[in-house]
């Protein structure tokens, strides 16, 4: 099996300092995700709920499941909704992640980002179709690659250039499949403040990390915080980035979820947020695809490629059948 040498372990204090345009110190990204999720599936193993249950005692995968499948419809029918009302409101660059069925049921929610002019992004086929079940078999996981794409070109009429693993689950494989599919970055790691490049047999796609910490469904479902103190968690991430993107720029990304944070006694958090983040000078508001566009171009004023040969695993990586061999 191939080894996970594709990016370089060159730490922060190893890298040249990262400037962004315009001097500015930080980037903040938002990513709400409009996620499917089936009803049930033709096993009695539990379906992949995307999260803690709302309703304990998971039903089997082949019961219906009313209680949490209904929660989750709610940022589908309501929080979504709300959430587009509060970001018309910041005026800020938003982005969102879409399953191909989302596109398919679910077309209103994916017409009103693209109307407000979001980002979106690739996001698996459903919430309950995890990348990795595909490890080892790249030519299934290559298949289930190019038929998101045709989904999202009917539906949006443009190919998508990013994506983000469900569950943030991806194979060896994925990157280079996804490059070989014309993605230009995905967000899938949770390993760093700052862009960088992932290696691939097809090029370079960007890694423009995610976070699992600074995140509605950690924040609120796992941790049970309230929404005063997931206003604190924001600013206190935005605060200490921001304190170091004088010397290096930062990047912070907030994961949300519409069933989640936009439930009425949460969605302020958000609000507060933004209103106290835009106070500061030298914040790039803007999208993943920006960032790709910008670090494609600049990447080697902040990591150069004798540091990424340097930081590459020596552990050799073994040809997997079904892998497009690139000759370059």
């Amino acid at each position: 099996m191939r080894s996970p040498d594709h990016y370089p372990f060159v730490p922060i204090t190893e890298r040249k300092p990262l400037r962004w345009p315009g001097g500015h110190r930080m980037v903040v990204i938002f990513t709400i995700n409009c996620e499917f999720w089936p009803m049930t599936w033709d096993k009695e193993e539990p379906l992949y709920p995307g999260g803690p249950a709302s309703i304990p005692h998971v039903l089997p995968g082949n019961v219906p499941d009313y209680a949490n499948w209904t929660w989750r419809e709610y940022g589908h029918r309501v929080g979504v909704w709300r959430l587009f009302e509060e970001f018309d409101r910041a005026g800020v660059p938003t982005g969102c992640t879409i399953n191909a069925l989302t596109a398919l049921e679910r077309p209103q929610i994916v017409t009103g980002a693209d109307d407000r002019g979001w980002e979106i992004l690739a996001h698996n086929w459903s919430q309950t179709d995890i990348m990795s079940s595909y490890a080892g078999k790249p030519d299934e996981e290559r298949e289930v690659i190019a038929r998101i794409v045709e989904v999202y070109q009917s539906v949006l009429g443009r190919k998508p250039r990013g994506w983000l693993s469900s569950s943030l689950r991806s194979t060896h494989e994925t990157p280079h499949l996804l490059k070989e599919a014309g993605f230009d970055f995905m967000a899938c790691y949770l390993n760093d403040d700052q862009p960088y490049l992932i290696h691939t047999d097809h090029g370079p796609i960007v890694s423009i990390p995610y976070s699992n910490e600074v995140n509605d469904f950690m924040i609120f479902m796992r941790r049970g915080n309230t929404t005063t103190e997931a206003f604190e968690v924001f600013k206190e991430q935005f605060d200490t980035l921001y304190a170091e993107g004088a010397e290096s720029g930062r990047l912070m990304n907030l994961g949300l979820h519409p069933h989640v944070v936009g439930q009425p006694f949460r969605v302020r958090c958000v609000r507060e947020f933004i209103d106290y983040a835009k106070q500061f000078p030298d914040v790039w508001w803007t999208t993943r695809e920006e960032i790709a566009k910008w670090y494609l171009k600049n990447h080697e004023s902040h990591i150069p490629s004798k540091k990424r040969r340097k930081g590459r695993t020596q552990t050799p990586a073994v040809q997997i059948k079904g892998r497009k061999k690139n000759k370059a």
